[in-house]
C-alpha cells in the first residue's frame, strides 16, 4: 500500500526542483524522486508535476511513497570478484583495488559483482553503519573506474572516515588519457556538477549544480591525447568526466561523455581512461597519515602504448 505525504513548502527551498525538494523533505535520493515523478506519483498544489518543476513557497507537496510491498529490497549477494585485490588490511579498514565492471555497492538496475559482495565472499566482516546494502562505504567509484577504495570494517572507522571526506581531508589521486592537450597544462577547474537535465544517467556543468573543483597536471602530451595527474578537492558523481567533457577534453573511451568512438577503437577501450591511482588519509585508528597506491590495469598499458606509438 502506499504512503501519501503531504508538506508546505518551506522559504528555503523557494524556486528548488521538484526532485531536490522530495529528496530534502522526505530524505529519499535524487534519483527516487525523480522516479516517483515520473511515475505520476507528485502533486504541486494539487496538480500533478515533473521532476523539473520549480517548487514555491508555502504550496503543497504531496507524495505518493511506494509501500514496502513496491519498494524493492536491496540485498549484498556474496560473490567473488575476479581481479580485485586487497591492497591492504587491518582491524578498521580494508583498501581494494577495484577492477572495471563493479559496482560499489548494489542499487537499483545493477545486477553485476559489487565490491561489498566481494569481500562478503572473502571473508571480510565491515562495518554496519550506512545503508544496508552499502554499510561501510564512505566513498565510491563509477562501475567503469578502476582503482583504489576504502571500506570501513569499524563503526569508528567509519565515522572518522566519513567526516574526513566530507571535510575534504582525504588525497584521492587520479590518472586520466584524455583527448587533446589542455591548456594550461596546469591548472583547476571550478565549476558546478548536477543532473543533466535532458538524461537521468548523466551530469553537467549548471549553474544550478553543486561545487565541484578539479585540479589538474599534464603528465605526459602525446599526439591525439594528453596523461594527466588529478587530484579532487571535491567528489561529485562523474566530476572528472565531466569537467574534462565540458572542456572539450574527455576521457578516452568515455563514449557517454563525447569521446571519440574511433579512438576508443584503436586503443581498444570499452570505458573512460580514467584510475584511482593514490589514496591516502588520516588513519582513523592510529592517528597516522597513510597512503596506498596502485598500477594501470592492462586495457590502460595496453591504450597508453598505442597512443605512445601512433
Amino acid at each position: 500500500m502506499a504512503d501519501q505525504r503531504a508538506v508546505l513548502v518551506p522559504d528555503g527551498l523557494e524556486g528548488e526542483r521538484v526532485d531536490a525538494a522530495i529528496a530534502r523533505l522526505f530524505g529519499l535520493s535524487r534519483t527516487k524522486a525523480a522516479d516517483l515523478a515520473s511515475q505520476g506519483r507528485v502533486r504541486l498544489d494539487h496538480t500533478e508535476v515533473g521532476k523539473s518543476a520549480r517548487v514555491v513557497a508555502g504550496s503543497m507537496l504531496e507524495v505518493e511513497l511506494p509501500g514496502a510491498e513496491e519498494s524493492p529490497t536491496l540485498k549484498v549477494i556474496a560473490e567473488p570478484v575476479p581481479g580485485m585485490t586487497i591492497v591492504h588490511d587491518d582491524d578498521h579498514i580494508v583498501v581494494v583495488d577495484k577492477p572495471a565492471g563493479v559496482a560499489a555497492h548494489p542499487s537499483v538496475g545493477w545486477t553485476g559483482p559489487t565490491v561489498v559482495g566481494g569481500l562478503a565472499a572473502a571473508g571480510y566482516r565491515i562495518s554496519t553503519s550506512g545503508a544496508s546494502e552499502r554499510q561501510g562505504i564512505v566513498s565510491r567509484l563509477d562501475v567503469g573506474t578502476s582503482g583504489l577504495m576504502v571500506v570501513c570494517k569499524s563503526e569508528l572507522a567509519y565515522t572518522r572516515l566519513k567526516s574526513a571526506f566530507r571535510d575534504r581531508t582525504v588525497e584521492k589521486t587520479y590518472h586520466a588519457l584524455v583527448q587533446g592537450l589542455p591548456d594550461p597544462v596546469v591548472g583547476t577547474i571550478d565549476a558546478p556538477i548536477g543532473r543533466h537535465p535532458g538524461h537521468d544517467y548523466k551530469f553537467a556543468v549548471m549553474e544550478s549544480g553543486k561545487t565541484a573543483v578539479t585540479h589538474y597536471e599534464v603528465l605526459e602530451a602525446f599526439r591525439h591525447a594528453s596523461l594527466l595527474e588529478i587530484h579532487l578537492e571535491t567528489g561529485r558523481t562523474h566530476q572528472i568526466r565531466v569537467h574534462f567533457s565540458a572542456l572539450h577534453h574527455p576521457c578516452v573511451g568515455d563514449l557517454t561523455y563525447g569521446a571519440d568512438p574511433v579512438l576508443a577503437k584503436k586503443v581498444g577501450l570499452e570505458r573512460q581512461w580514467l584510475h584511482a591511482m593514490g589514496l591516502g588519509f588520516e588513519h582513523p585508528s592510529t592517528g597516522d597519515w597513510v597512503t596506498f597506491e596502485s598500477r594501470y590495469p592492462a586495457d590502460f598499458q595496453h591504450a597508453l602504448d598505442v597512443i605512445g606509438a601512433g
